[in-house]
């Protein structure tokens, strides 16, 4: 078995199985997971009727598996049903083929992998470093994007701290923060840069260096503000977001009069035909 990572296929027994970067890991095609362990002629009326076989599939792969923008064999971005290593495993289950072993035991290795990195970050680091590479990125914005990626993480680790759990109530301090920068939420700074505002498509791999800047000022401050007040309701975590983004915006606006130009672009950081990539 064979790891193609520059066009995002796996060769097994001689069957392409696509795969896509999506919620920072590793997503499989099922239908090219079913065509591989089945030699079925049809590997999407196979899986269909699997999923009518056993009423749990059916319910596990509508509720965990999300569709997931791939390659076709034409070289179209379509959004095809995906599973993560978990999700495999589970649908592999109910295969009976004696060519789900091997397969069974290649998995397992992305997840020693993916746990390896888990407990050595510098691993994760460079695996992304080569990813961003590989879509067109340069070196320098690399580093600024991943280091705005650690101080992400280190914000969300102190919202938890006091009492952030719900991923609503991550996105609405993360909207107070971008509010207070730069003068609109995530998502309208999405459809000011007009790229689709429901899509999986990273509005920091949009960002210019300054844009990322200012977000990594806003986030730190942020950070800086909690870890010093410690606030201990949600009332009071909006309010040191809106003062952690406000020192940003204020700088924002200070860099806008000596540049006599706008910080918030409307460009997106690579052509627009590679959105699909983006979202992979």
């Amino acid at each position: 078995m064979n790891d193609n990572h520059e066009h995002k296929l796996i060769v097994f027994e001689n069957k392409r199985i696509r795969k896509a970067w999506y919620n920072n890991e590793w997503f499989f095609s099922i239908v090219d997971v079913v065509g591989a362990l089945t030699d079925s002629s049809n590997p999407t009326d196979y899986l269909k009727k699997l999923r009518k076989r056993e009423a749990d599939l059916k319910s596990y792969i509508g509720t965990n598996c999300p569709q997931v923008s791939m390659l076709t064999e034409t070289g179209k971005s379509r959004k095809v049903l995906a599973g993560n290593t978990q999700n495999i495993f589970r649908i592999i289950q109910s295969i009976s083929s004696p060519k789900a072993e091997p397969f069974k035991r290649w998995l397992a290795k992305v997840g020693y992998e993916r746990i390896e990195e888990i407990e050595n970050p510098e691993l994760a680091q460079e695996r992304m470093k080569e990813i961003y590479e590989k879509k067109g990125y340069p070196k320098d914005w690399i580093d600024r994007r991943l280091r705005g990626i650690a101080i992400r993480q280190n914000l969300t680790d102190e919202w938890q701290k006091r009492g952030i759990e719900e991923q609503r109530d991550f996105a609405i301090l993360t909207a107070e923060i971008s509010k207070a920068t730069f003068g609109m939420t995530p998502g309208a700074h999405k459809k000011h840069k007009n790229l689709p505002a429901k899509s999986k498509v990273n509005l920091r791999d949009h960002m210019d260096d300054l844009e990322l800047i200012f977000t990594m000022l806003g986030e730190r401050v942020t950070t800086e503000i909690s870890k010093k007040e410690e606030p201990d309701t949600f009332t009071k975590n909006k309010s040191v977001a809106k003062r952690g983004g406000k020192v940003a915006g204020n700088a924002r606006k200070e860099t806008e009069k000596e540049l006599g130009r706008t910080v918030v672009s409307k460009n997106n950081y690579l052509d627009k035909k590679d959105d699909s990539k983006l979202e992979n």
